[in-house]
């Protein structure tokens, strides 16, 4: 079973964070028993559930690109007025 990331688990909700466990747990045991065409099913089960999680990923590097972009424009406002 693979593991998603870090910073996709902190965004998990209680609920899906909850799920996500049982289902690793689920997927570890069938692959202890060899079971692997039932461990790509809990697999495929585990990758639709972080989706979400993925888009508050995505979503918090498009606010912080944002509040980059507002912040270069500020110095580049400042560094004008300085010139004037």
């Amino acid at each position: 079973m693979r593991h998603c990331s870090v910073q996709v688990r902190g965004l998990l909700t209680r609920e899906e964070l909850d799920r996500y466990n049982a289902l690793m747990q689920v997927g570890g045991y069938l692959e202890e028993q060899d079971q692997y065409d039932l461990a790509y099913i809990v697999q495929k089960e585990v990758d639709i559930l972080i989706l979400p999680a993925i888009e508050r990923l995505k979503e918090k590097g498009r606010d912080r690109d944002r509040a980059t972009a507002e912040f270069l424009e500020s110095l580049k406002a400042v560094d004008e007025e300085d010139q004037d």
